[in-house]
C-alpha cells in the first residue's frame, strides 16, 4: 500500500485541552472537525481553530486529487517550551511509527508554531508549509488583538502581570518598613527560580487539587484547618517577639520561629487531608487517598527534619541537638520515604487491579489521547493500552496519576 501523505496541524499550546477538553493527537478528518468545532465555540477568536479547518480543506483538495493523504493535529503543552516540544515530538514518533507516512504538508497558525520546525523535519520530510492568518489581522492590529488576548491568558498574564505587580507590594512593604532592597532581591529571585525549574506548576497542580466547595465534606475540615493556621500564625508573632527579647541573632529568631509553629501548620495541613480523603471515600474515589498519603507523610518528614534543624541551630533549651543529630534526622526520614512510598505504590497496585478501568480512556497529564485500556497485567504491573489504529503497548501502573471519566497517566 501506497505510503500517505500527513497533513500535519500544530496546537503547541495545547489550546484544544486547555479550551475545548479535546486531547490531541487529532487523527481523520472527523477527529479534527469535531475538535475544531469544540475549540471554536468555547474561544472563536482563537486562530488554532482556523489552522485545523485550513488543514481539513487542504486535506479535502489533496485527496480529490487522488493522493493518499491523512490529517493529523498535534497537541503540545499549556506552558510551551521544552515541555511542549517534548509532547509533540512524542506523538510525532507515534503517528510516524503507526502510519509511516512519506512526508507532510504543514499547517501553522503563526509564529510560535515555526519553533517546531526543526523537531518536525528531525523524523519526516516536509514538502510544504503554510501559515494561517486571519485576513482581518493587520500587522500592527493583530499584535494589538494577539498581546491583549496573552493578558487575557492566565499563564501568561501572571507573568506579564504578576511579576510586576509582587515586585512594587515588595518594594513599597520594604521602603516602609526600612529593610532595604535586599529582602527583595531574595523574594523575587527565588520565585523566578521557581519559575525555572517549573515548581511554580508543581504547587499550582497541588492546590487546585485542594478547591473549596460546600457541596464536600472537606470544607469542615478547611474551616478547621484555617482556625489552626491561625492559631500557628499567632504564635509563630509571638514566639518573634520572644526571640528579639532574647536578643536571638537573624538565623536563630528565624529557626526558633520556625521550631515552635512548623507542628502546628503541620496539624492543619492533615486536618485538609483527613478531609480529602472522607471526600474520595464518600465519592468511591479511593484511588485518590494515595496521594493524600503521600502529601501527609512529606508534610510529616518535612516537618521533623525542620523541627531537629531548627533545634540545632537555636539550641538554648532541652533536648540539645548537635550536628550528628541533624543528619541522623535527615538519614530517617529518607528511609521512612522509601517505606512509605514502597507503600503507597503496593496500596495502588491493589486498588487498580480490583478497579474496573478496563475500556476506559487513557489520557496523558499534559492533555493528549494516548488510546484506550484493554487489559491489566498484575503479575507484571502493567497496563495494556490500544491505540486508534489497534496497536497495543503496556505502561507501568505506577504512571495512574489519577482515575475519573478518563485515567490520567504520567508521561
Amino acid at each position: 500500500m501506497k505510503r500517505p501523505i500527513l497533513v500535519l496541524c500544530i496546537d503547541r499550546d495545547n489550546d484544544l485541552y486547555e479550551k475545548g477538553k479535546v486531547s490531541g493527537p487529532l487523527i481523520g478528518r472527523e477527529k479534527n472537525l469535531e475538535g475544531a468545532v469544540a475549540l471554536s465555540l468555547a474561544d472563536p477568536e482563537d486562530p488554532d481553530s482556523n489552522a485545523i479547518y485550513y488543514s481539513i480543506k487542504i486535506f479535502d483538495q489533496m485527496r480529490a486529487d487522488g493522493h493518499n493523504v491523512e490529517v493529523v493535529t498535534l497537541t503540545g503543552d499549556k506552558r510551551l517550551g521544552y515541555t511542549a516540544d517534548k509532547e509533540i515530538s512524542s506523538q510525532l514518533d507515534k503517528i510516524c511509527a503507526e502510519i509511516n507516512p512519506v512526508s507532510c504538508v504543514l499547517v501553522s497558525d503563526g509564529a510560535a508554531d515555526e519553533e517546531i520546525i526543526p523537531i518536525i523535519k528531525s523524523r519526516i520530510k516536509i514538502d510544504s508549509t503554510k501559515i494561517v492568518f486571519i485576513k482581518q489581522a493587520k500587522e500592527l492590529e493583530k499584535t494589538y488583538f494577539v498581546l491583549l488576548e496573552k493578558l487575557r491568558d492566565p499563564y501568561f498574564s501572571k507573568t506579564l502581570l504578576g511579576i510586576p505587580a509582587i515586585l512594587i507590594i515588595l518594594l513599597s512593604l520594604s521602603s516602609y518598613f526600612g529593610y532595604g532592597l535586599e529582602p527583595v532581591g531574595i523574594i523575587i529571585g527565588m520565585y523566578l527560580l521557581t519559575r525555572i525549574l517549573g515548581i511554580d506548576n508543581i504547587v499550582f497542580d497541588i492546590f487546585n487539587d485542594f478547591r473549596f466547595s460546600f457541596e464536600r465534606t472537606s470544607w469542615i475540615s478547611y474551616i478547621g484547618a484555617f482556625a489552626i493556621f491561625s492559631i500557628g500564625i499567632f504564635v509563630a508573632y509571638q514566639t518573634f517577639q520572644g526571640g528579639v527579647g532574647m536578643n536571638l541573632g537573624n538565623e536563630k529568631l528565624v529557626a526558633h520561629v520556625i521550631g515552635n509553629s512548623i507542628w502546628i501548620i503541620f496539624v492543619g495541613l492533615l486536618l485538609i487531608m483527613v478531609g480529602k480523603s472522607i471526600d474520595a471515600i464518600m465519592e468511591k474515589k479511593k484511588f485518590r487517598i494515595t496521594k493524600y498519603i503521600l502529601y501527609s507523610a512529606a508534610a510529616g518528614l518535612a516537618t521533623f527534619v525542620m523541627l531537629v534543624g531548627s533545634s540545632w541551630i537555636v539550641n538554648i533549651s532541652e533536648p540539645y541537638v548537635d550536628f550528628g543529630g541533624f543528619l541522623f534526622s535527615i538519614g530517617i526520614s529518607l528511609v521512612a520515604g522509601y517505606f512509605v512510598t514502597t507503600f503507597v505504590n503496593w496500596y495502588r497496585k491493589e486498588l487498580l487491579v480490583n478497579m474496573k478501568i478496563e475500556g476506559k480512556e487513557a489520557i496523558s497529564e499534559h492533555g493528549s489521547y494516548l488510546g484506550k485500556i484493554v487489559g491489566i497485567d498484575a503479575k507484571r504491573g502493567k497496563i495494556i493500552i490500544q491505540t486508534v489504529f489497534d496497536k497495543r503497548y503496556v505502561m507501568p501502573l505506577s504512571a495512574v496519576n489519577s482515575i475519573d471519566e478518563n485515567v490520567i497517566l504520567r508521561s
